[in-house]
């Protein structure tokens, strides 16, 4: 009997193991795939950053583009709203290149003006620079609870969501800090996480497309 039931939980093991390296298999693919989707755009970033003096962030600006459009679309790095005030505006994606590097490079500018850290200022492309003042004015460092304030009582009022009202976003950070939540109009309070995250893919594999 305990040899039958060893032998089940070796057999319950195995499967386990190989449901995790299927799993596992996948998601380095679908890495891998976005990443090169990402990385068709190398020439025309370092073009960008280098005509906005600030070389030192192309990987960064990959991550965003990794964290906005997977590398796919016209405007891979969603720059129709900083431009125009609404999505869908911008059908180049050199154009949409240049804007948002130096929709990036106001933003980095002024978070070092205002005494704030990198991650304001990435967080401000995401909810508009205006975020940087509220973080200038509350400890200077972007965290998930100022961005959550911020989201909350500031940017989705705004906006016309007086009531706060959330709906359901999955993610591992979202998971994590609030059950996967985000408020209506709100912007994503989780950017910033999601660009550390994505900037770090960038640069583990960037030998991999030299």
């Amino acid at each position: 009997m305990k040899l039958k039931k060893k032998s089940w939980i070796r057999y319950f093991f195995r499967i386990v193991l190989l449901v995790l390296l299927i799993v596992g298999s996948y998601f380095v693919y679908r890495n891998y795939r976005i990443l090169k989707q990402v990385h068709q755009y190398d020439t025309q970033v370092q073009a960008a950053v280098e005509a906005q003096g600030i070389p030192e962030y192309k990987d960064l600006v990959l991550s965003i583009i990794f964290t906005e459009t997977k590398g796919l679309g016209d405007d891979p790095m969603q720059s129709s709203e900083s431009t125009h005030g609404q999505p869908n505006q911008i059908t180049e994606s050199d154009r949409s290149i240049e804007q948002g590097v130096s929709y990036l490079s106001e933003a980095i500018e002024k978070s070092e003006e205002a005494d704030t850290d990198l991650w304001t200022a990435v967080q401000a492309y995401n909810f508009g620079l205006e975020y940087i003042d509220y973080v200038a004015d509350n400890s200077g460092k972007n965290t998930l609870e100022l961005a959550e304030n911020y989201s909350r009582d500031v940017l989705s009022p705004l906006l016309g969501n007086d009531n706060q009202t959330m709906y359901r976003y999955i993610g591992v950070h979202s998971f994590i800090y609030n059950g996967g939540y985000l408020y209506h109009n709100g912007g994503n309070l989780f950017y910033a996480e999601l660009v550390k995250l994505n900037e770090q893919k960038i640069k583990w594999t960037n030998f991999l497309f030299e």
